[in-house]
């Protein structure tokens, strides 16, 4: 699989779009702002949308996700818990981002354990709330990859003193990531890429959980 990042918006959001070699079928995750940028790069790799996965409801993650998924269409997968709020007027950044629109595209709500076949890969859904209450990891067996949005960074994690944000629901989600192999890939919503093992090692929020 082809992982490439796209950092988009003033608050520097990683969108990914993952890709298999063979078919051009790629899955885009946490579309956010810059949609004609994030599709001229669609265009030039020739690129099959087969699915939008959101790691969680924040405007920065999916500000440009109608307008996107308009010009490449595919159903979007969400926790139901953030579908609920995410298109709302109430999801806005004032001064920065808008309330974002509501795409055409089907909604498809996933919960933990579910498994989805994309591109040639399996996904599997780790529930991971406290950043927000709907708040999910991405986790591609091959290759070993975990897209964790604002759950977990590079040296840092999730606020949770925004709306439905929850510190003992995050603890309780850091403690679940830190279980997993020490030597699966981090992609986070923001900064740079990272290990389990090295998060365990350096990063304070998940040592002290």
């Amino acid at each position: 699989m082809n992982i490439q990042a796209r950092v988009t918006g003033f608050i520097e959001e990683n969108c990914f779009f993952v890709t298999h070699p063979g078919t051009r079928e790629t899955v885009v995750i946490d579309p956010g702002d810059n949609a004609s940028e994030l599709a001229a790069f669609l265009q030039e790799q020739q690129a099959i949308v087969v699915a939008y996965l959101l790691t969680h409801g924040h405007v920065d993650h999916l500000t440009d996700l109608a307008e996107l998924s308009a010009a490449f269409p595919a159903p979007v997968h969400l926790h139901p818990l953030d579908a609920a709020w995410c298109f709302s007027k109430h999801n806005d950044l004032p001064g920065f981002y808008p309330a974002p629109a509501k795409p055409a595209c089907p909604l498809v709500h996933v919960r933990e354990g579910d498994v989805l076949e994309l591109a040639g890969a399996h996904w599997r859904v780790i529930e991971t709330p406290g950043h927000t209450p709907g708040g999910i990891c991405w986790k591609l067996d091959a290759p070993a990859v975990l897209f964790t949005g604002d759950t977990l960074f590079r040296g840092s994690a999730g606020r949770t003193d925004l709306p439905g944000g929850d510190p003992r629901a995050l603890a309780s989600s850091l403690r679940k990531l830190a279980a997993l192999p020490d030597d699966l890939a981090v992609y986070p919503g923001h900064g740079e890429p990272s290990t389990i093992g090295h998060e365990k090692k350096t990063n304070w929020f998940l040592r002290r959980h």
